[in-house]
């Protein structure tokens, strides 16, 4: 991310990403979007995979303030199509996946929908990183996975308690 004062996040190393072709799952949300922003600016070629939707819109890649960069290669898919996914990460060398259905109060009224997009989905994702030789997949979690804080801080440690149907299927594609 780039901080307020212009400057680079400093776990972003600008030569390492560099030249390096990118699939960013979910870039269409608020993390994925910066995230996407950020390697863009320090010379990757980031392919940004949003769900399609009607209206066709990008998430917050639209952002007015998200100062979008037309380097960035946008892309449909749905994580539940293992074509779509296929084809988003053909050319890639990294994934970093953070594409998810997240809100918790729709996982209860849905919960067959979260398992076959963040279980089927991140299937979907390591079957694709096999076939295509991915040099390196980034699997981003939730704080969800934890449940109700049983200590504090909260480490690697801390018991998975899945509370939600979401934070069960997010439990699922971690493992």
């Amino acid at each position: 991310m780039i901080f307020p004062t212009g400057q680079l996040h400093p776990d972003i190393n600008p030569d390492y990403w560099s030249g390096k072709t990118v699939l960013v799952t979910g870039a269409g949300g608020f993390i994925g979007s910066h995230l996407s922003q950020q390697l863009v600016s320090v010379g990757a070629r980031v392919r940004a995979m949003v769900r399609y939707t009607s209206t066709g819109t990008i998430g917050w890649l639209s952002d007015p303030e998200s100062n979008f960069d037309r380097r960035l290669e946008v892309i449909y898919g749905d994580l539940r199509d293992a074509d779509s996914v296929r084809l988003a990460m053909k050319g890639c060398s990294h994934v970093l996946h953070l594409g998810a259905l997240i809100a918790i109060p729709y996982s209860y009224v849905a919960p067959s929908e979260y398992v076959a997009v963040n279980i089927q989905g991140t299937l979907n994702i390591l079957n694709a990183a096999r076939e295509h030789q991915i040099e390196r997949l980034v699997h981003i979690s939730t704080s969800e996975v934890f449940g109700s804080a049983l200590y504090v801080p909260i480490d690697e440690k801390h018991p998975l308690q899945g509370q939600s149907p979401y934070s069960a299927s997010k439990i699922a594609a971690d493992k």
